[in-house]
C-alpha cells in the first residue's frame, strides 16, 4: 500500500530552522500533488504548503508564506518543507498528504494519501 514517510522534526529554538522531508513509496509519485498539514494539539488540522505535480505552483497561507518553502524532487519521490524563523505557534505534528488533484491539496477532505507525522518543537 501506499506510504509517505515524514523525517526531520525535532525541538528547535525559536527563530530557527527545521527542514522536513517526505518519502513516497508504492504510487506514481509525479501524478500527485503533494502538500504539508500540520495539528498542533487541540486545534484542527492546518494545510501549511501545497505544490503541483510538476512544482510549477505552489500555494502557502499566510500564517507562514515568506517562512516556508515547499519542493519536490520527483526523481527520488519526495517532498520536503524547508521552515525558518521558526515560532512557537508553529509546534504541531507536520503531515506529509499526496492528492490527485492540485485544486484538493489545501483541504484535508482533498486529500488521498497522508503520512503518520512528524513532530516539530519549537521553544521559546
Amino acid at each position: 500500500q501506499v506510504q509517505l514517510v515524514e523525517s526531520g522534526g525535532g525541538l528547535v529554538q525559536a527563530g530557527g530552522s527545521l527542514k522536513l522531508s517526505c518519502a513516497a513509496s508504492r504510487l506514481t509519485f509525479s501524478r500527485y500533488a503533494m502538500g504539508w498539514f500540520r495539528q498542533a494539539p487541540g486545534k484542527e488540522r492546518e494545510f501549511v504548503a501545497g505544490i503541483s505535480q510538476s512544482g510549477g505552483e505552489i500555494y502557502y497561507p499566510d500564517s507562514v508564506k515568506g517562512r516556508f518553502s515547499i519542493s519536490r524532487d520527483n526523481s527520488i519521490n519526495t517532498v520536503y518543507l524547508e521552515m525558518n524563523s521558526l515560532k512557537p505557534e508553529d509546534t504541531a505534528v507536520y503531515y506529509c498528504a499526496a492528492a490527485l488533484k492540485y485544486y484538493s491539496i489545501t483541504l484535508s477532505n482533498g486529500i488521498d494519501y497522508w503520512g503518520k507525522g512528524t513532530l516539530v518543537t519549537v521553544s521559546s
